[in-house]
């Protein structure tokens, strides 16, 4: 009792106080090269490129977002006329432990079965992916699914499933490295392949839940505001998940100091790809199209991690899960469509694909005032 008392009662070495936290702390990264700043908009070009929209023959404004799109392309791509050549969709996916607590309508299977039908050409993403000539990228980051069986599949399997957020973390350090560099290498192949536009999408029995307990961190809500009926619960099932995300939610709340810890503690594989994903995209000056709920948490997480992406991010529309408002709301976004979606895949992105052809088709090609002859509203005030 004497030698407790003791020792209890003297100063603790500065250094070992110092080496204990650096210990303790799974998420101390050296330099890592997701804090690292996106690629520079131009204010010149942005500058350049709405004059020459109030140049072309309507009224100043009248084309809406439509003219916001094609500026912003403008400024990320640093060329007033900007182009959108190629298109590349990459769906990500992988499985969660947390369908032990039983979140979903669906069977885990059903991930694994989905990869086949993506490079089979029958899911959604697949039918809007070849209809709009974009290039299609499954990536298997920690799926049940076997390899082998696969072949058209990017496999780049971290772990063979996530944790049970409801009881343990989701992932290690090591694992959250990989996940994102993931991310960040399909975001290499999106420039390689010279592609103007990166739609992100994912695939994961449960992540609706994962996502959820994402979003009530960052947003600082509880369950019951966040989370919805996913692939289609009951409100039995509604309630039970609500309970299982608040369950994740306080396993880790303590643990949680930073956006890593809580990517770690709370996400999943393919969340996590997307988040590298959309920050070495901004880092590379792609565009990127933000799906709906699930894609909306990584994005919250992405501009979480590294703020400067945030104007590479596109969203594309209001998902009808209940949830997906308040992380709008977290990012400041406007979703640029409302058609009542809750499917995922990167779907509700790809179908914003053509208005975003359309926005620069306009840009690029309608004439300005001075070109057609026609009289613009300066002419008329130095008429007056």
């Amino acid at each position: 009792m004497s030698s407790s008392t003791s020792t209890n009662s003297s100063p603790e070495h500065p250094q070992k106080k110092l080496l204990d936290n650096i210990l303790n702390n799974d998420t101390v990264f050296r330099n890592p090269w997701w804090q690292q700043p996106p690629l520079a908009i131009d204010p010149i070009i942005i500058e350049q490129a709405q004059a020459h929209q109030n140049s072309l023959t309507k009224p100043q404004g009248s084309l809406g977002d439509i003219e916001d799109i094609a500026i912003r392309l403008a400024g990320i791509q640093q060329k007033t006329m900007p182009s959108i050549d190629n298109v590349g969709v990459y769906v990500f996916a992988a499985d969660h432990g947390i369908m032990e607590e039983g979140v979903s309508a669906f069977p885990q299977a059903v991930t694994a079965e989905m990869l086949k039908n993506f490079v089979s050409g029958g899911a959604a993403i697949s039918v809007l992916s070849k209809s709009l000539n974009a290039d299609l990228v499954v990536v298997n980051v920690g799926s049940l699914a076997d390899e082998n069986e696969l072949p058209s599949v990017v496999h780049r399997v971290v772990n063979k499933s996530s944790g049970n957020i409801a009881k343990e973390p989701a992932m290690d350090q090591q694992q959250f490295e990989q996940a994102m560099t993931v991310g960040s290498e399909m975001a290499e192949n999106a420039r390689f392949h010279h592609q103007h536009l990166f739609v992100g999408g994912e695939m994961g029995i449960g992540n609706t839940s994962v996502a959820s307990a994402l979003i009530c961190h960052f947003t600082e809500n509880n369950a019951a505001s966040i989370v919805g009926p996913g692939t289609g619960l009951n409100n039995a099932g509604i309630l039970h998940k609500q309970q299982i995300v608040d369950q994740a939610i306080a396993t880790h709340q303590t643990s949680i100091h930073c956006p890593e810890d809580a990517l770690i503690r709370l996400g999943g594989f393919e969340i996590v790809a997307l988040v590298g994903a959309y920050i070495r995209a901004a880092q590379l000056g792609i565009a990127v199209l933000v799906d709906g709920f699930i894609c909306s948490a990584a994005a919250l997480a992405a501009t979480r991690l590294n703020p400067e992406v945030a104007p590479y991010l596109f969203y594309c529309h209001q998902s009808a899960e209940p949830g997906h408002q308040a992380a709008l709301t977290a990012l400041n976004a406007k979703p640029l469509l409302n058609l009542r979606l809750r499917l995922g895949e990167g779907s509700g992105a790809a179908l914003v694909v053509p208005l975003f052809k359309h926005a620069v088709a306009l840009h690029n090609n309608m004439a300005t005032f001075a070109e057609a002859n026609v009289s613009d509203t300066t002419t008329s005030n130095q008429d007056a």
